[in-house]
């Protein structure tokens, strides 16, 4: 009885990924061309090695500016010339604009209402309009000035105080960061 479940379930799991491997073949003619493809994992075996952008160029000397690269169930096109990004961010700009649906910012963010998450359309152009005007107005950046110039006394005099001792460099700017969002968004630090 349980040899026959798992043989039905091995037989029913082959079968999803003959489909999925023949639809992804039917695909693969109206992408550019990219590295191999393993069934799960994609072009993920061919990032390993070395640093994103470094791959990337090698890549793209390899398969040329205009590549296909599937990274788990992720499918991406990737642009490397400056040419063929500028038609694809200008004449192509609508097709590129739209982000895409993740279950975490609709559960998070309200239906995925945040300006980071909405999908292109009038709601977020309004978004983006309201964001532009009241919180990124030259007004208000101005007015966090005395804010960013406190913290970057700050860093700098942690970095003077611990002069010749090992420093995690990343966690201080992550801090940084945070110190400078938390007292301009809050009015004051959230060390949390």
């Amino acid at each position: 009885m349980f040899f026959d479940l798992v043989s039905v379930f091995l037989f029913a799991s082959f079968l999803l990924l003959l489909k999925k491997w023949m639809n992804s073949k039917n695909q693969a003619k109206r992408l550019p061309p990219g590295p191999w493809k393993l069934p799960i994992l994609g072009s993920m075996l061919n990032m390993v090695g070395g640093r994103p952008h470094r791959v990337l160029r090698d890549l793209a000397k390899k398969y040329g500016p205009l590549m296909h690269l599937q990274l788990g169930e992720v499918s991406l096109v990737v642009v490397t010339s400056p040419d063929i990004a500028k038609e694809v961010l200008k004449n192509h700009d609508l097709a590129f604009a739209s982000r895409p649906n993740l279950l975490a910012a609709e559960i998070i963010v309200y239906n995925s209402s945040a300006v980071a998450f909405a999908p292109y359309g009038d709601y977020w152009r309004k978004m983006r309009k309201i964001c532009i005007l009241e919180v990124l107005s030259t007004k208000n950046v101005r007015s966090f000035s005395s804010i960013r110039r406190d913290e970057v006394f700050r860093l700098i005099e942690f970095f003077r105080s611990s002069s010749g001792k090992p420093v995690n460099f990343t966690k201080r700017i992550s801090l940084f960061m945070s110190f400078i969002i938390s007292r301009s968004a809050f009015g004051t630090v959230f060390k949390e």
